[in-house]
């Protein structure tokens, strides 16, 4: 090594050399801080300091440098090396101390006194008596002594830690006898290793050593370590390895272009950790563990996958943390990936796969996540794990849409498993659906390899049922459907019995996936002739049940078929998303047979559609059902639980139950008056990403109705029409699955569109009247009875007072309150102050019942008004309202209805509706017989 001599130097000898040892990357600081200490050793006091690191950090080599640097700093360099094979030498690390100190050469000039050997001082065994210790400590001081005599002395021992315990009371002893005396020594010690021998380490170093803490190096000197650019790839290097040097060289040795290097890894560096954690009780095991679990490291599981009790692995799981070869965490982890990857590089490859399947028990037995049972499966190659089968079949479904590759693993890993035919038929389906999200040219080679193992007719039918019920999104459905086309023609040999269910569902999908008009109800229904099978006739009710709510001609008829499907133990057609959604508006009001319904979707295993969470079927039932009812409250919490459970599954805008559900909180949160949940709600939503799905429409509607309550009835508006535009072009003539009419024409009305509210308020009650079911019919008929006045108010009165006889018999509790409250308001705004307290009366305590706070508000100021009203009126010698003797007043003053309205910030039809009753209160035909009806004296501020 080059050096410069500096006739100035404060050592007065050659300065510290400028360039470092080659090759020794990213140590200038702490190789600055040993030679710092230069200084003092030169002035004649001794100095120590202590190189602290992990396992490969490079201590041996900062210790060389170091030497190096004191070599040409004028040091006598002497540096022994501890080994743990050589621990139980006695004397063993001194005796290279001493060799080196006795061989060093001496100044020029100057006679070489003669130094005894090492062995003369050191021998080969531990001295026997207290005396011989006493002699060969005094004989190694004398030799160190004597080297620092002719010059300032480095004292280099590399792993103290595994050094001889002689030859630690060595250091020990003349650690203080030379505190006045040119003498430096650097130690390196492997940091957490616990010292059980008779020596501290502040015994060898001294009390106040500088103490050196190697780290990893940094991304640019990882760059320039492996030879590559700095950047991206640098950077994850050096997180794979923590930017350790010795790591680092052997990841150098197996860098290709192209690499992966999460699976980086050397088999060699397991071997040197497996070997060198011997010496810890259970430490080997209790590594090979937390390599194999990863992320799912445990300390139960760690414990019993290492065969261990828990005390051992805890104290193996110490010790191995504070070497920093595990992190400190509540789940313990190998500190780098590259350590993890060589320790199961070392494994050989059964001893692997079975750790592997271990884990992976392990896991299942506690409950963890398919994906994670998984994960290990994958790894459990080449042995037969019969149970794996259904786990990797479940965290396939739940991988599909996230990460479709894995899916794509787990299956595949599935089908090395000794399978039935049928179960292999299933697994090439999920399979098939799995590479359609990869590569959809993929699938349908997969479905015609599953088709190619049907043995059994029957299962071949129900395993493509069971693809189009768990395949309901978009494109997913389009290759459930065609998927079940190519089955049904296989298997339509076998006759109608064979392939119905399969065409049922087939039907279902395809009329649920479609915008426009579903399949042709007649075409599909001649199929039914041969069919004798229960179940099939069954099914057969389901589909009559459901093209009766299509065509929204009979409740009656409805309720009957639905009654014959419920009949029997076969929930599928009701797990079917269209069938389902349709069904349950359906029979909302009918409680027994939403019980029932409840009871068929309410099975203890998972719903085919791997979107929905188990038991989520029967809750929305519910929800649906109490929503009609008029509980509001407890129909929220249904939905609210389920849109939580939709959340966590990531589904909430495209699932189609899910989409579903969202719409129903939406609604009934409108009802409510939580405009802040039913926003939230909808924040959540893509509505481009529902286009395709029949539940598009409910969710328009619950947009539309939202936005109506809150300010934008023009928007709300266009939304609840263009719900029934695609209700229409759809088939749709069930006028309760969503009442867009109804809403559409109370919209209206503020925005004065008077023509199109008339219209829609006619259409709604015609198709209500054809239906017949109470809630529906009160609600249409509601409605109407806020479009049709005729200025005198009986015919809206006579609608309104129907649509309450109507509901009253019903248990549609919101619907009653509503037609009340606009029966209340009606009756008051004609002057009819006393009925009007009576109707209001029971509004406010229905509305209030099913908690609809908007609705309890404006019956209770209603009601407060016509109390008023009732209480002046006595008052009032023409027996009008306060608001209509204003008005009559000022028409009287030849004021038009539009400078009244603005004059009173009311509306042009509320002014007419005020002198009507003023008219006929007054017993008078019009306008021009006002002034002398009220007496040509009164002024227009007069009340």
């Amino acid at each position: 090594m080059h050096t410069e001599v500096n006739p100035e130097s404060p050592f007065g000898g050659p300065s510290v050399p400028k360039r470092r040892a080659a090759g020794l990357l990213g140590r200038d600081s702490e190789l600055d801080t040993i030679t710092g200490l230069f200084r003092a050793a030169l002035h004649g006091r001794a100095v120590s300091a202590v190189v602290v690191g992990e396992f490969g950090m490079g201590k041996s080599s900062v210790l060389t440098a170091a030497g190096e640097l004191a070599k040409a700093a004028g040091f006598t360099v002497a540096i022994a090396t501890a080994s743990r094979l050589e621990t139980h030498l006695s004397g063993g690390v001194g005796r290279q101390l001493l060799e080196a100190l006795t061989h060093a050469p001496a100044e020029p000039g100057s006679p070489r006194p003669r130094t005894p050997h090492a062995a003369e001082i050191l021998p080969d065994r531990r001295p026997r008596n207290e005396q011989e210790q006493t002699e060969a400590l005094d004989a190694f001081f004398r030799t160190v002594r004597h080297a620092a005599e002719q010059g300032p002395v480095f004292l280099g021992i590399d792993n103290i830690h595994l050094a001889d315990p002689w030859s630690m009371r060595c250091l020990a002893y003349i650690r203080h006898r030379v505190e006045q005396l040119p003498v430096m020594v650097v130690l390196t010690s492997l940091i957490g290793h616990l010292q059980t021998g008779e020596v501290a380490l502040l015994e060898m170093s001294g009390c106040t050593p500088a103490t050196i803490r190697l780290r990893g190096l940094g991304a640019g000197h990882v760059a320039e370590f492996l030879r590559v650019s700095p950047g991206r790839f640098a950077e994850e290097c050096r997180e794979l390895t923590g930017g350790n040097p010795f790591l680092l060289s052997a990841l150098r040795r197996r860098l290709v272009p192209g690499m992966d290097l999460d699976t980086a890894g050397s088999a060699m560096i397991g071997e040197v950790l497996r070997v060198r954690m011997h010496e810890y009780t259970a430490a080997p095991k209790m590594l090979e563990a937390v390599a194999i679990l990863g992320e799912d490291a445990s300390f139960d599981l760690l414990a019993r996958l290492a065969g261990v009790d828990e005390i051992t692995a805890l104290e193996a799981i110490d010790t191995m943390v504070r070497m920093h070869l595990l992190t400190n965490s509540h789940r313990p982890a190998l500190s780098y990936r590259f350590v993890r990857n060589s320790v199961l590089a070392d494994m050989p490859l059964t001893t692997r796969a079975v750790s592997q399947s271990r884990a992976a028990r392990l896991l299942h037995d506690s409950g963890a996540a398919p994906e994670r049972v998984g994960a290990h499966l994958l790894e459990a190659t080449a042995i037969r794990i019969p149970w794996a089968v259904d786990v990797l079949r479940l965290a396939a479904r739940h991988s599909v849409e996230g990460n479709p590759e894995l899916a794509v693993r787990f299956l595949v890993r599935a089908l090395e498993e000794r399978l039935s035919e049928r179960k292999r038929m299933a697994i090439l389906l999920q399979l098939a659906h799995a590479e359609f999200h990869c590569d959809p040219d993929l699938a349908p080679a997969r479905v015609r390899e599953a088709i190619d193992h049907i043995d059994d007719r029957e299962t071949a039918a129900f395993v493509a049922t069971a693809m189009i019920l768990s395949l309901c999104c978009g494109p997913d459905a389009r290759l459930a459907i065609n998927s079940a086309g190519q089955f049904a023609a296989r298997l339509d040999a076998g006759g109608p019995d064979a392939v119905w269910p399969l065409l049922c569902m087939t039907y279902l999908a395809e009329a649920g996936s479609r915008l426009g008009p579903p399949p042709d109800f007649r075409d599909f229904e001649r199929q039914w002739a041969p069919l004798n099978d229960p179940a099939a006739r069954q099914s057969r009710s389901g589909l009559l049940a459901l093209d009766t709510v299509r065509s929204g001609t009979s409740s009656a008829n409805a309720v009957r078929h639905f009654g014959e499907a419920l009949s029997g133990e076969q929930p599928e057609l009701f797990e079917q998303p269209y069938f389902f959604t349709l069904a349950t508006a359906a029979l909302a009001d009918e409680p027994a047979l939403t019980d029932r319904l409840c009871q068929v979707l309410d099975t203890k295993r998972l719903p085919w559609d791997f979107h929905v969470p188990k038991g989520a079927l029967a809750t929305l039932a519910r929800g649906i059902a109490l929503q009609a009812g008029g509980d509001l409250a407890r129909a929220s919490v249904h939905y609210e639980s389920l849109v939580r459970q939709f959340d966590e599954r990531g589904v909430t805008g495209h699932c189609p139950i899910a989409v579903l559900c969202a719409a129903r909180l939406i609604e009934v949160s409108v009802d409510l008056g939580r405009h802040d949940v039913a926003n939230a709600v909808l924040d959540k939503l893509d509505f481009g990403a529902t286009q395709a799905l029949f539940t598009h429409n409910y969710l328009l509607y619950a947009r539309g109705r939202l936005r109506a309550a809150t300010g934008e009835p023009e928007l709300g508006y266009e939304d609840l029409r263009g719900c029934g535009r695609r209700l229409e072009h759809h088939g749709m003539r069930f006028p309760g699955f969503a009442p867009w009419r109804a809403h559409a024409a109370r919209t209206a009305l503020p925005l004065e569109r008077t023509d199109a509210a008339a219209r829609l308020a006619e259409e709604d009650l015609d198709a209500a009247e054809r239906w017949g079911a109470p809630r529906i019919l009160g609600g249409a008929l509601t409605t109407a009875g806020l479009v049709r006045d005729d200025g005198l108010g009986e015919e809206a009165e006579r609608l309104l007072t129907k649509a309450v006889d109507v509901l009253g018999g019903s248990t549609a509790k919101l619907a009653l309150a509503e037609a009340l409250t606009e029966l209340g308001v009606l009756q008051a705004r004609h002057g009819q102050a006393e009925k009007a307290v009576g109707t209001l009366r029971p509004a406010v305590r229905s509305s209030k019942h099913c908690g609809a706070r908007p609705l309890e508000r404006r019956a209770t100021e209603a009601l407060r008004n016509a109390r008023t009203s009732l209480a002046t009126a006595k008052d009032n010698e023409h027996g009008l309202t306060k608001q209509e003797y204003r008005v009559a007043l000022m028409a009287a003053q030849g004021l038009t209805n539009r400078e009244i309205a603005e004059a009173l910030h009311l509306t042009r039809r509320t002014v007419e509706l005020h002198l009507s009753g003023a008219y006929r209160k007054l017993e008078i035909t019009g306008r021009p017989e006002l002034s002398s009806a009220l007496g040509r004296s009164q002024r227009v501020d007069g009340d």
